[in-house]
């Protein structure tokens, strides 16, 4: 007597063999998405660094490391009597992804957290890392590479509160 349901169901053993290997292939596609992610990010932050930045506003930023080993990061921008071929429009769109792509980012790894795809969470800071670098190093090229973005912000936010203290009119 040969039982009909043997057929569809597994036998012992056999879904252990399945499950492993819909683990592997879910598991391989994972490795090549995030190697390709990887790569794309790095080739975005390398373009950004050093074709956008010099071609789209005039600014660049490295890193040099001196004869003894002490690391120097250098902030550069175009001198403001050289030649001005980049429109204001380009400009405008490049601060605009360099503000926006960062917040994306913030939002992704807020994403990964709450879903718990922990595993997803390599990738997703890593991006906000290289986005985030990308923005520090072209603010500190555009307000000057020496000076420190604190004293900065101070110093802007005192000239806006002098500025609206001087154009309000006095109430008697």
């Amino acid at each position: 007597m040969q039982r009909q349901d043997t057929q569809d169901a597994p036998l012992f053993g056999e879904e252990d063999e399945n499950n492993q290997t819909k683990r592997s292939k879910m598991s391989g596609r994972f490795v090549v998405c995030m190697v390709t992610i990887i790569l794309l990010l790095s080739c975005d932050f390398w373009t950004v660094k050093n074709v956008s930045g010099r071609l789209l506003v005039g600014l660049r930023w490295w890193n040099q490391v001196d004869e003894n080993g002490k690391s120097h990061w250098v902030f550069e921008s175009k001198k403001t009597g050289s030649k001005n071929i980049t429109s204001s429009a380009e400009s405008r769109v490049f601060w605009l992804g360099l503000l926006v792509c960062p917040i994306f980012w913030i939002l992704f790894v807020f994403s990964t957290v709450f879903s718990f795809n922990i595993k997803w969470l390599v990738v997703v800071i890593l991006g906000l890392v290289l986005q985030w670098a990308n923005l520090y190093g072209y603010v500190r090229c555009k307000v000057g590479g020496k000076s420190n973005l604190r004293n900065m912000a101070k110093n802007y936010l005192g000239v806006q509160i002098l500025k609206r203290a001087m154009t309000q009119p006095e109430s008697l």
